[in-house]
């Protein structure tokens, strides 16, 4: 049982591996993938926060871009991403003003690149921003699969 478990461990580091290491491959020396979101008839395009070298995580970009974005509770916010996330499993954050609130979804390769979010939820609240993230699995000290983020594009929702 134990050897099945390391092997499809193995299987899904290769892929992530080989997912990742295309999308870099295709972005070396290029400019970085931007997400966009638009709301109230203002659209935002985003380069990453943070873009890391799928194959190095300790080799990364951190020009730390936060879009700002003016929303009313009327009006959702329609978030795209690129092709090149969109061909990768990426998540989506979304964070409320009581962070405990706060949902992640998942969406796995080829099956999203438009998200349409509302700006308030009547269970959690007001939307305070969003993060889009694409990770790799990496094993830990203990040989625990973990998974981190490599890309990171970051959204504040403002109220004003």
């Amino acid at each position: 049982m134990k050897r099945w478990v390391a092997l499809v461990a193995v299987l899904v580091l290769a892929i992530a591996g080989g997912v990742g290491a295309g999308f870099l491959a295709r972005h070396s020396g290029t400019r970085l993938p931007e997400i966009s979101v638009y709301s109230r008839g203002h659209t935002e395009r985003l380069s990453p926060y943070m873009y890391c070298n799928v194959l190095n995580l300790n080799e990364c970009q951190n020009p730390r871009t936060q879009g700002d974005l003016v929303v009313t509770a009327r009006n959702p916010v329609q978030l795209s991403v690129p092709e090149e996330v969109s061909r990768a499993p990426w998540r989506l954050l979304r964070i409320y003003e009581n962070v405990a609130d706060s949902t992640v979804a998942l969406y796995r390769p080829g099956t999203r690149s438009a998200v349409t979010i509302p700006t308030y939820d009547q269970h959690r609240g007001r939307l305070a921003g969003i993060v889009v993230q694409l990770s790799t699995l990496v094993m830990d000290q203990s040989g625990e699969l973990q998974e981190v983020p490599h890309a990171e594009w970051s959204v504040r929702v403002d109220w004003s």
